[in-house]
């Protein structure tokens, strides 16, 4: 708990992202267990957030990770993830598992 001009509040409980700034101005990290929402433009860097901070997560605090691609098949997110320097195939079998929901033409009806 901390103190602030007379109030009392509750420090919650943060999972680090792995990213030194993001880090510093969040006192932490990200809320933990709570759902966090990641909005941008196309380009705006919300999948390689993502990706880092799940891979942190699976390598530095032993927390698995789900990542679901709904425009790129899983394989493609892991190959580009690699330019970063990140192994992702490495952590697929037990702590970061991809879920590929990408649409498929073939299967919707219209009418």
């Amino acid at each position: 708990m901390t103190k602030k001009k007379g109030l009392v509040t509750k420090v919650a409980d943060k999972a680090p992202t792995g990213i030194t700034g993001l880090d510093e101005i969040t006192g932490g990290g990200l809320p933990h267990g709570r759902t966090t929402l990641l909005m941008g433009g196309p380009g705006s860097g919300k999948t390689i957030f993502s990706l880092q901070f799940l891979a942190h997560g699976a390598q530095t605090c032993d927390e698995p990770g789900i990542f679901v691609a709904f425009e790129e098949s899983a394989r493609r997110v892991v190959a580009n993830a690699s330019s970063f320097g990140w192994n992702l195939q490495e952590l697929q079998p037990k702590r970061l598992f991809f879920i590929d929901a990408q649409p498929q033409p073939d299967l919707i009806q219209s009418g």
